[in-house]
């Protein structure tokens, strides 16, 4: 029977890099499966469905929520967003890690799911660097980016939630530090006895 895989919660303000430094790290750790959140808010320029996220309205939205179909699910900037369960379930249960991308409010849930999860946060080197990498986005409107920023600064404050904390001042550096908090969980005593157990006990044998 193979070993159940860890879930890890990758959580950030808007315009921290998240998304990016998680690419970055799909690309070069392939026992990790991306979960595709579900959202209730319109794909953005660029944006493509079942790649991004899957778009869905909000009342199909909220129909899978009282269906049960969400592993976490919570409002986030005006638009509902959700982890379905079909998402991770199986794949913990077939031994595959999975990543959640999502805000602290999952994040919450799903600890209180799963305690062995592992969580990190990416906080930006600076306020300005924040908003200056907000605005290169150049799709919100004055109002809306002053909106953003004050939700930023309350996503911030729940660092402290999270297992690790990375700060995204060189990209490269934040990309490996990612891959080595992954490394770190893989290599914790109860996973490697679970991992090695045969070879622990003909080691002792």
């Amino acid at each position: 029977m193979s070993m159940r895989g860890t879930l890890f919660i990758v959580a950030a303000p808007s315009g921290a890099g998240k998304s990016s430094i998680v690419n970055a790290v799909l690309a070069r750790d392939p026992n990790i499966a991306l979960s595709i959140s579900f959202t209730s808010r319109a794909p953005r320029p660029g944006e493509r469905h079942a790649e991004h996220y899957h778009f869905v309205d909000e009342a199909t939205f909220q129909g899978m929520v009282d269906n049960g179909d969400f592993f976490e699910h919570a409002r986030v900037h005006g638009d509902l967003k959700g982890t379905a369960r079909q998402s991770v379930e199986p794949q913990l249960a077939s031994g595959k890690d999975v990543l959640l991308e999502i805000d602290w409010q999952g994040a919450r849930q799903v600890r209180s799911k799963v305690p062995g999860a592992v969580s990190v946060f990416i906080l930006p080197p600076s306020r300005a660097a924040l908003e200056e990498r907000m605005r290169a986005r150049g799709q919100d409107s004055e109002a809306v980016m002053a909106q953003r920023l004050a939700a930023a600064r309350e996503e911030m404050s729940h660092y402290g939630e999270f297992d690790y904390v990375i700060v995204n001042e060189h990209f490269a550096v934040a990309v490996d530090e990612m891959c080595s908090v992954f490394t770190a969980s893989r290599l914790r005593r109860e996973a490697q006895v679970a991992r090695h157990g045969r070879l622990i006990t003909a080691l002792l044998a």
